[in-house]
This record gives structure tokens, sequence and C-alpha cells, in this order.
């Protein structure tokens, strides 16, 4: 009898794994994949079995959504989002209900302690990608060092500096590599992520930091034939829940803010 039963748990756990729907999502390591494998159990339970797979770079997690080999992608914000469509004549969008997360954008230094300290003609390492690295000029703006042709453009280049008076030097990098380069600049704008990665803690080592307030909110993203399907559906019920706040707030301490 014993075999019986325990062949029948068997036979209906085949059962179950075989209806479970398997959705694959790209994501950069921190915070993108620790938050979606957080809410790997909860989608498990709703039949969705959840395959996350990490990458290093911005480029790579859109290529492999538009190419079908991912489902979906959770690293970007809508400027950068709009900027790699423009650039790769692609058409992926945000999913309905696609906002997760804020990820201050901050600047750190290894030389100085404070903005006051930097020097005229000092070198800044900005993100080379047109959304991040306008995104670090315009909080150089905010903080009196620079002055934008057009302020309320959130896609400003070097070019669109207009009063400059450190005369400081902008040197563009791949974001990834934008904690390595501290001990070789005198300022670097990082993202949260790759701060967070490299050890660096926002809230506690950023010089200035991004507000609450920014524009750039981390969204889910897929191709337009899968944006709306249900399985998507559920991965944002998932993330919009009280424990995945609480997750964020806990686990990132100020460093990443919940966006819904």
């Amino acid at each position: 009898m014993l075999k019986k039963a325990l062949s029948a748990i068997a036979i209906a756990t085949l059962a179950l794994s075989a209806q479970a729907e398997v959705l694959k999502v790209g994501a950069t390591a921190v915070p993108h994949a620790e938050i979606l494998n957080h809410i790997k159990p909860a989608l498990k339970a709703q039949g969705i079995d959840l395959e996350v797979k990490e990458f290093s770079d911005y480029v790579q997690p859109n290529a492999a959504v538009e190419d079908k080999q991912l489902d979906a992608n959770f690293f970007q914000h809508q400027p950068y989002l709009d900027s790699y469509n423009k650039d790769r004549k692609t058409s992926l969008v945000a999913v309905p209900n696609g906002k997760v997360h804020v990820e201050p954008f901050g600047a750190y230094s290894s030389k100085i302690k404070n903005i006051k300290d930097l020097k005229d003609g000092a070198t800044i390492a900005i993100p080379n990608d047109p959304s991040n690295g306008g995104r670090a000029l315009i909080l150089l703006a905010k903080q009196g060092l620079i002055e934008l042709k057009d302020p309320k453009s959130l896609t400003p280049t070097a070019l669109d500096v207009v009063k400059n008076p450190k005369k400081l030097k902008f040197k563009e990098l791949e974001a990834p590599l934008l904690p390595r380069a501290l001990a070789d600049v005198d300022l670097a704008l990082i993202n949260t992520n790759y701060a967070i990665e490299a050890k660096l803690n926002p809230s506690k080592d950023a010089l200035f930091i991004e507000g609450s307030d920014s524009p750039y909110t981390n969204i889910v993203v897929a191709r337009k034939d899968r944006a709306n399907g249900s399985d998507i559906t559920k991965l944002m019920n998932a993330l919009h829940t009280p424990d995945v706040k609480k997750f964020i707030q806990e686990k990132y301490k100020g460093a990443i803010v919940p966006a819904f």
C-alpha cells in the first residue's frame, strides 16, 4: 500500500510539474534578480515556473527578449528603453503596470569626501549610454556644477553643457565599469545596482544622490505580443505585493525605493 501511495504522489508531482508554465525573465544581478528570486515561490503556487537569467550589461537582456530567447526582462528604466528602441529599431514595451522600483543614481569618489572639495578641471566619469549619461549630467546640473541647454530634457549629452565653471572633464565609460574607475577619476556617477555590487552603500557613500522623485523608475519589459500575457500579469501581481515592498525596504535600506 505504501509503495502505491508513494507512486501516486510521484505521479501527481510529475503532473503538476508538467502543468507549470515556464516564464523566462532576464535581469541584472542586483537588485533585479534578487527581487525576482524572492517571488519564485509565490509564482510557483500559481503554476508559473520563473526562470531568472542574469546579465552583467544593459544590451543583451533586451536583445534576448527581442530574439524570443526570453519572455521579459527587468533591469531598465523607460528613458533607457526609449533610447534602445530608437538606436536598434526595436519596439519593446513596458508591460502594463510595469513599474517596480527606483534606484537613486549617485555620485561617488575615492578622492574627496565633500562635493565642495571638487577641484577645477576634475575628471568626472559618467555612463556612456545616452539615457544614463544624460541622467548623470542632470544630476550634476542639479548640484549647480554645470548648466544644461534644456533643463527639461532627459537625454542631454556633454554637447548640451552650456556652462561649466569648474571646467570639468567628462569621461564616458560602460556602466558596469564605473565603480572600478573610482581610483582613476575625481568623481563617478554610478547606477545603484552597480554601486551595490561594488559594496558601495548609496545612502552612506554617495556624495549626492537623486531624490525619490526620479523619473527613472525600473520597469518590466517585453515584446508587444507578450506584454499582456496572463503569465506576465501574474508576474507583476507578485512583484506588487506588501511582501515585496517589505523585502526591498529591509534588504536595501533606502538604496532601492519601491515605486508601487
